[in-house]
């Protein structure tokens, strides 16, 4: 095992020191319990959005705190669901005035250690809300869930939920997005090598130089299918097609395409499955309308990639090109438009304005 760690047992401690020092000006890191909050946190007038899950997947989750996204993130040990006391500082520490909605992937531990901590949260006066994402097509269940997985659609859906809490709409509106996001978005991924868990000290699975698995998950879990390696035209097409028949995805829409890195894969190796990918979307009538790529959501070193489709909407792709300053994902800031159009999900649609000044 070639690292660069000192003990096994502290990488997720030694790693959100680093990031203190890296990004203390700009969040809040605390140690015991384990979380990181925005530096501004709570922030009145806004609905809090926390999420989490086990260390191993950066930037997610800490990486998306800030502006424009996630209140609060959580921390746990590697690959590891964060402990329900971990969850409710968290959730202590982004809620305001107008409640918390927890943002939840897929995976056993994670789903039950966030129920006890919002029993504990609304025990102490906190709203809260949860939605469970689970945008993974490979599998119905795997090693860690009940259900399909939660992956690459985790990170857009942080990212559009968190622009509209800023925006200023309530708990509910912000609860009926989050939820109408995830049965839009789908995602299936592949796996090129297998990673390493420090403590381990060896691959969770194994690949022969000449394999592929299609359909892994995020923790090293098993796919659908290992097969001969092959072309990335190939591969985006392997991961596409059971994306575009499950939803469905049909011709005239419009979808935000997110080719994801799983940790070990370059960047120049993630544009050829994009360029791939959009070739076959143009060829079955589906425009690309906004676009995300790069290594966003990672299983430590693991080389390979997942690809994510989203259905938009205007105010999605809205709220998408909305400004967020986050140290993992951050773009732009200007005075937002009058919007035409009122969402399905708006609930108090006389909020028209959003906090944010032109620079």
């Amino acid at each position: 095992m070639k690292k660069l760690i000192n003990d096994p047992d502290q990488v997720v401690a030694e790693a959100l020191e680093g990031f203190e020092m890296a990004y203390g000006g700009r969040v809040h890191v605390n140690h015991d319990p384990a979380f990181v909050a925005r530096k501004d946190a709570p922030v009145q007038g806004k609905v809090a959005i926390v999420s989490g899950g086990g260390s191993g997947h950066e930037p997610m989750h800490p990486g998306y705190v800030g502006p424009g996204m996630l209140d609060a993130a959580v921390p746990g040990q590697m690959f590891t669901s964060p402990t329900p006391d971990q969850v409710e500082a968290a959730t202590k520490a982004g809620a305001a005035d107008k409640g918390v909605l927890h943002l939840v992937k897929n995976y056993t531990g994670d789903v039950a250690n966030f129920e006890m901590a919002a029993e504990l949260a609304e025990a102490e006066g906190i709203e809260v809300r949860s939605v469970v994402i689970d945008d993974d097509v490979a599998v119905k269940d795997s090693l860690f869930t009940a259900g399909r997985r939660g992956v690459g659609g985790t990170v857009l859906i942080e990212k559009i939920v968190g622009a509209c809490a800023d925006r200023g709409d309530d708990l509910e509106a912000v609860t009926n997005l989050a939820a109408t996001l995830n049965g839009r978005v789908r995602s299936m991924g592949m796996a090129l090598t297998p990673c390493t868990v420090p403590s381990a000290g060896e691959p969770t699975f194994e690949l022969a130089d000449n394999e592929m698995e299609i359909g892994i998950g995020i923790h090293g879990e098993p796919g659908r299918e290992r097969l001969p390696l092959e072309s990335a035209d190939q591969i985006a097409e392997r991961l596409l097609n059971p994306i575009l028949e499950d939803l469905p995805f049909r011709s005239g829409d419009e979808v935000l395409l997110f080719v994801n890195g799983m940790g070990g894969t370059p960047m120049i190796e993630l544009l050829v499955v994009y360029r791939a990918a959009c070739r076959l979307l143009s060829e079955h009538g589906i425009t690309v309308q906004r676009d995300l790529v790069g290594n966003y959501i990672t299983a430590l070193e693991m080389a390979g990639c997942s690809i994510t489709l989203l259905k938009l909407d205007e105010d999605t792709k809205w709220l998408w090109d909305a400004p967020v300053d986050t140290p993992g994902l951050s773009w732009g800031a200007w005075e937002p438009p009058n919007l035409p159009w009122t969402p399905q999900w708006q609930v108090n649609t006389s909020r028209r304005t959003l906090p944010w000044t032109a620079t």
